[in-house]
């Protein structure tokens, strides 16, 4: 299984961020993580603080041989309508993940654009949230 997992803004930084809501993980350690628990898939990763960019691997997605998205937007999954746009065209599965709760947290949080296009959206498990993401297309894929 090819899996594609995207990530938003300042998510570089975790480790650096405020340890209660992000954790003292790194986006490093987690792709680390993700690797060694599951050696049967093919990850691939981005990050970028540049919404194009993300749309851009979106757009590329449709054309190759992923067959899952993972994705942490950061603060554009509360602001990208772009985002949005550009996987409502990727007929994949698609699963949101964040690694604090985004309903516990201030009230423009509470609200995800992006998620409305996702399969999924898991949300409050730390870095957990990526392994239940990788849990919840593996059974998507095989749902069919």
């Amino acid at each position: 299984m090819n899996i594609l997992v995207l990530n938003g803004p300042n998510l570089n930084l975790l480790g650096d961020r405020d340890e209660d809501t992000y954790g003292v993980r790194t986006l490093s350690d987690i792709e680390e993580g993700l690797r060694a628990l599951y050696p049967e898939a093919s990850f691939t990763f981005l990050q970028s603080n540049h919404e194009g960019e993300l749309i851009d691997a979106i757009h590329n997605a449709r054309m190759s041989n992923t067959d899952a998205l993972i994705a942490n937007w950061g603060g554009f999954t509360h602001s990208s309508v772009a985002i949005r746009d550009a996987l409502e065209l990727l007929k994949i599965p698609k699963v949101e993940v964040h690694l604090s709760n985004i309903h516990a947290r201030e009230e423009f949080r509470e609200r995800s654009i992006t998620g409305k296009m996702m399969d999924g959206i898991i949300t409050g498990f730390g870095a957990y949230s990526y392994y239940l993401g990788v849990e919840a297309v593996k059974h998507l894929t095989q749902r069919g």
